[in-house]
Parts: C-alpha cells; structure tokens; sequence
C-alpha cells in the first residue's frame, strides 16, 4: 500500500511543484504588465528609419480604414488562413496549441506555431520577436488583456491596419494601394487572399521578389476560404484566375529611396515579419540634400537616378519612377564586358588600331550609329566615341564566355543563352538595374575592386544593440593598372566624345553614355558617370518599353552635370590616384597612321612626329621605331622616257634625299636636297646602262641607301646619229 501511494502521490507533488513554480514564473514576468492601447495604433507600427546624419526619415505609406468599410470576404481571408476559430476563442486557440505542440514533438523541433491573431497583433505592437518563454508568457497575458478590452471586430480591423505587408507597406489600405492601386474598400477577393498570403512572411511570398511562390500561397489561401463558406465555387474558380500585380502600382518621389531600404531589409532578414519590423532601427547612408536634387527633376519619360559613395560603397540618393526594373544597358556594358577585360588580359590597349569596317560575323552585321567610317581608330577613340564595330571585333576576339566572367565578379550576371556578339552593345534578353551597373562602374573607380553597394550601414534593436552592419569586403576583378587605363579613356569620352557634355567640370570625371534602340527610336538612354569619390548614374526610359523623345546621352548627360554641381557644390574631389604600373610612352604617328603598328617613338624624331599614350609597364611595345637614327626608304620607282631618268620617291617626312648616279665606274650625285616627288636625269648617254641609288639622310644622318635596277638608255631612230655624237 505503501509502495502505490508512492507511485501515486509522488508524481503528483512533482507536477504541482511545478505548476507552482511555473504561476510564480508567470507571476513573476508579467507582474505590472498592462496593454497600451496607444501602440496599437497604425502611427506605432513602423520601422525607424535614419539617414547619414542620424535624423529619421517620415514613410508614407501609412493609412488606415475601417472593418465596416471593407468587403466582408477581406478580414475572411486572413481569418482563413491566420486563425480559422478566431471568432469562437477568447484569445488563445487551445486545440491548435495542442496540434503544434504534438507536431514539434514528433519533429524534435519548434517550427510550428500556434499563435492566433490576437496574440499576432500583441506580439507585432507590443513586444519583440524573440523566442523565450518569457515572452510567451507576457504575450499571453497582453492576449488575455486584448480579448477583455477589445471585440473581435475590433481587433481584426487593429490587426489589418498594423499588420506588415513587405515593402515598406503597413497596414492593409497602404498595401491595397501598393499592391494594387486601389481603395481597400475595392479589393477583389483573388486581391485580399493574396494580401493575407503577404502574412506568413512578406518578403519570401512578395509577387515582386517571388511571383511563383505568392501564387502559389494565394491560391491556398483561396482553397482554405471556399472550405471555411466564405468562397462559393464559382468565386473560388474566378479568383484562382486572377493575375497577380508585376510592378507596385503607385510609388511617390519621396518613397523611391525607402523602398531600397526594405528591399534591403527583407534580404538581411528574410523571414521578417511585423514583429521584427516594429522593434529595428535602420540607419542609413541617405542624403537628404542630393535626395531633394534628384525628386526635382521632371522629364517626360520614366527615370531612374542615383547618387553612390565610392569610398563607403553607400548609395545617398536614389529616385526613380518606375521602381529598379531591368534594362538592357545598351553601350554601357562596352567598359565593363569589352574594353575592361581585354586589357586585362593584353588584348588590347589604348592605342591598339582596330578598322572600322562593317564585317559579317556569321550573320551578325553590327553597324555604327553613323555608319562604318571604313577607317583605322584606336581603342581609346573607339570606346570614347562609343563606336560599336571595334567592341564587337574584340569581343569576338576575346570570346563571350570569357568576357562574361568579368561581369560575374561584379555580380552582373549573364545567362549562357545570351551570348553572342550583341552583348557588346549591350544585346540580351533581361538586362540589369541601374544600382547593379553603378556598381560595375564603381569598380573602375575603385582602382579594380568590387564591393556592392548598400543603402543600410547599420540596424539596431530596441534596446540599441547593433545587430547589423555593412562591412564590404572587396574582391579584386580589375588589375589597378587596367582601371587606370579604362579610368583615363572614360576621361576622354568626357573631353572630347559622347559625354562631352560634362567638360566643364573643374575636377577629373569619367562618364560612359548609351542608348537602346527601339524599331523606330530609342526605348532606353543612360549616362554613367563617375569620380575618385562617387557615381553618379541617369536611365530614362519608360516601363512598358515605349520609345522616349530623348535621343542618345544628351539629356541624361545633362542631369548628370547638375547632380554633381550639387554633389560638389561645397568641396572637389581628388583626382584619381596615379598608378605605378602605367607608363607614357611616346609612339611613332607615322608608322602607327600609314601601317597600324604601335612603334615607340625614335629618340631623333621630329616635334610633333609622335605622341604619347599609356601603358601598362608589363605589356608596353618593346619595338621602337629607326627611322630618324637609321633613316630607312621603300624602294623608289624608276622609269625611262624620250631619254630621260625619272626617279619617283616615296614620301617621308622630314628627311633630305641624295641621289647618285653610276657609270662606267663613275660616281655623280644629281640631286641633294629636300624631298621632291619625281628626280629627273636628263644627262644620260644614248646605249649606256646606268645604276642610280638613293640615300635618306635626316639631320647629317645617313640612313640605309637603296640601289636601283640598272637602267638601259635606248638610241632614237629618229634622230641623225651626228646628233648623238656631237
């Protein structure tokens, strides 16, 4: 008897024990712990945003509308699929805490929740989103508290008006807004199932970010509200058919720099949702003076712009009309996928002729905007004129696999299917956003290193505690040498090509512009442009691909000039660092014009017979040009007519020429001078043979003398031989 009332009661006191100690538990962290009404509020749902000086920045997207104003199948829907016996508990769904208790159980784990609206709305308003039993506990109580003070109307209408719809968006009459462009008051039911989808976890299920997965959660969400009587079939299968949005549907200037900010949110903290919003303060390298700059622009097509901090790798304004959409970036791409890698790997150098020639690349016939000039220009003009027949000749060099892989490293990826030629025009299916090609520029600016750009350098918790910060690790995809040379041909589109608009300037500025041609005119048109410090970048455009009236660089070149008078309006950028890799050297213009060979300049050449470009040191020409210390000819023509020697030179500038004649063992010098197209020698003997030779000479410098073919002066037959002899 003993021995059962052991078994029995022993047991029994254990679990008393603990239920004793677990009220004192309970007691004891929610001792004074009282609903705030206030903080369920809309006003109190939001993130903290800050800029680069530590001020908050205002969101806008805050509305609110009431329960009796919407469609009875729109709270239906969150009901649905968030907390299906909302209307019969008091606050806390045992039965569903008892099915998820079971499932972590079975599973070792604790993924599954059970938490019911009421406590949803209690955990985002009034607590962190920690996973502690104390915290349980206080939302329990607060629950409780709720459910007392509060109806079921009331709360679900709270919860819809505080609830976190991704993108910066709160409360569902901002997100019926965003999403769709509409009153709350008019959202379908396909609509409000896909706003409740947003729930679980706004980022991962945003028809922006992942359309394929947010379908498939609307469509649950549909399922489960045909199953629960808010659905009949016939409106379960029109909602199932409805499409899902493919761009927000209304976003103001001032929103533009915001929504990065939440793009960068949702990728820091991918399963964040409005309890983990509520508590984060996000500081950021925003600029509120650039930022006013670039909203005061008006043009009449969409546009984005941006403003990136080379040095912190922090974008400091950004605007755009249409979101960040991907656009083919037409000869934007030529630095980053042509000119860059080519020199990298010694293909080319700024100096290297390449003719422009319309080819036929196995079918693909590239043309210039103006047509081929059928003419031999070097790289640097090439890429600073933004020619397009010498990008694709050295691309077809290089090979597009190869040059790709440089796009890679600055995660501007391509897929395989779109390589071919065109991509050096920057042809291909998707394209990129303007913040990615920011980034490739940066690279060059950067002396070959990239780092992507952010517009978060730090988030905090509640309680102040740092629980992120952008700390960029650059990774090499340019030599510092290859920079500085691209660096140095983007400085000459700027003082004499397609971006000459910025010449002005007073400081070093490097700019590369494109455009995209549509069938009957240009669909997209940029300027990118750069200095030691920051890029600054134009696209103008409209979103659904229609032709704009802006043609080429200009206009975008010309807001680029203004933003960076306001971005250097109180101080100049430093010039970009030198390089001791580079070198000036001077080449031979002649042989470089007439034969398209890089030759060093000779020592003893003439003023203005050379010029200088750079080099990298381990891939400078090596071969200098003789023709002023070794003067150096082609062979002269030589001719006789009516008894006369003609001797044709070709032309060399800047040397004197001696021409002798032998005969008989005689030796006579007929012409010493100044070059002269044709010497004649009209004092020659009928039936005598004679041997002519020509030596350049430069400077009292003899040079390399050419003999040539012996000539035969015929007799006349119709002159009397006592002419000859006399």
């Amino acid at each position: 008897m003993k021995k059962v009332f052991l078994a029995i009661f022993i047991p029994l006191g254990v679990i008393a024990a603990l239920l004793l100690a677990g009220s004192f538990y309970y007691f004891g962290v929610t001792f004074g712990l009282r609903l705030d009404s206030d903080k369920l509020q809309l006003s109190a749902a939001c993130v903290r945003v800050y800029d680069g000086n530590g001020e908050q920045i205002e969101s806008a997207k805050r509305k609110s509308v009431s329960l009796e104003d919407l469609p009875a199948y729109v709270p239906k829907a969150f009901v649905a699929v968030e907390d299906k016996r909302f209307y019969t508990h008091h606050g806390l769904d045992y039965r569903r805490i008892g099915g998820a208790l079971l499932k972590n159980l079975k599973t070792f784990s604790f993924r599954e929740g059970a938490s019911t609206i009421s406590q949803q709305l209690i955990k985002n308003t009034h607590l962190s989103s920690e996973k502690t039993i104390g915290r349980k506990l206080k939302e329990v109580k607060l629950t409780r508290q709720l459910e007392k003070k509060y109806t079921k109307d009331e709360i679900i209408e709270l919860y819809l008006n505080s609830i976190y719809f991704g993108h910066d968006v709160f409360g569902i009459a901002a997100a019926s807004d965003f999403y769709f462009g509409k009153e709350a008051e008019n959202l379908s039911p396909a609509e409000s199932a896909m706003l409740a989808a947003l729930v679980k976890s706004p980022n991962r299920y945003s028809p922006f970010r992942n359309a394929e997965a947010c379908l498939s959660r609307r469509n649950f969400v549909l399922k489960l509200m045909k199953e629960q009587g808010f659905l009949d079939e016939i409106g379960y299968q029109e909602a199932e058919k409805e499409p899902l949005p493919d761009l927000p549907a209304a976003t103001s200037k001032s929103d533009s720099y915001l929504a990065l900010v939440f793009d960068e949110l949702s990728e820091i903290f991918p399963e964040a949702d409005t309890g983990d919003m509520n508590s984060l303060r996000v500081y950021t390298f925003f600029n509120r003076d650039l930022q006013a700059k670039l909203e005061e622009t008006e043009v009449d097509s969409d546009i984005c712009a941006l403003i990136r901090d080379n040095r912190t790798n922090g974008i400091k304004a950004f605007y755009s009309t249409c979101g960040v959409l991907k656009r083919l970036p037409a000869s934007t791409l030529k630095p980053l996928l042509v000119y860059g890698p080519a020199i990298e790997e010694d293909f080319i150098c700024p100096a290297t002729p390449i003719l422009d020639q319309k080819t036929d690349f196995s079918g693909y016939c590239p043309d210039d905007a103006g047509g081929a000039s059928g003419e031999y220009m070097s790289a640097r003009y090439a890429l600073s004129h933004s020619v397009n027949i010498p990008a694709v000749k050295i691309l077809n060099t290089m090979g597009c696999e190869r040059a790709a892989a440089y796009l890679d490293r600055m995660n501007l990826h391509i897929d395989g299917s779109d390589y071919s030629l065109a991509l050096a025009l920057g042809g291909m299916k998707e394209g990129f956003t303007l913040p990615a090609l920011a980034d490739g520029y940066a690279v060059l600016a950067n002396q070959g290193t990239f780092a992507p750009s952010k517009v978060i350098s730090r988030i905090e918790n509640s309680k102040g505690k740092v629980i992120y910060q952008y700390e960029p690790r650059g990774s090499r995809v340019f030599s510092e040498e290859t920079s500085y040379l691209v660096n140095d041909m983007l400085k000459t589109a700027v003082k004499e090509g397609t971006a000459k608009k910025l010449k002005n300037l007073p400081f070093d500025v490097c700019a590369k512009t494109g455009t995209a041609e549509g069938k009957t005119g240009n669909t997209d048109a940029y300027t990118i442009a750069y200095t030691s410090e920051d890029t600054v970048a134009v696209w103008l455009g409209n979103r659904d691909n229609t032709e704009i009236a802006a043609t080429g660089g200009g206009l975008p070149a010309n807001l680029v000039l203004e933003f960076m008078k306001e971005l250097y309006r109180a101080h100049t950028p430093a010039d970009f660092p030198a390089c001791n890799g580079i070198e000036e050297l001077p080449i031979d213009m002649q042989e470089y014009n007439v034969n398209h060979r890089i030759l060093l300049s000779d020592p003893n050449s003439p003023f203005l017979t050379d010029r200088k470009e750079l080099f990298k040191k381990s891939a400078a020409p090596k071969e200098m040009s003789t023709k002023y210390s070794s003067p150096k000819i082609e062979m002269p023509t030589i001719s006789v007519n009516h008894g006369t020697v003609s001797i044709v030179l070709c032309q060399t500038e800047y040397y004197d020429y001696v021409v002798k004649r032998e005969n008989q063992g005689v030796e006579t010098t007929i012409y010493s001078g100044k070059y002269q197209k044709c010497i004649s020698d009209s004092s020659v003997t009928p039936g005598e043979s004679y041997r002519y030779s020509v030596t350049p000479v430069y400077k009292n410098i003899e040079g390399e003398t050419v003999y040539l073919p012996l000539v035969h002066i015929e007799k006349s037959n119709s002159l009397p031989e006592e002419w000859w002899n006399d």
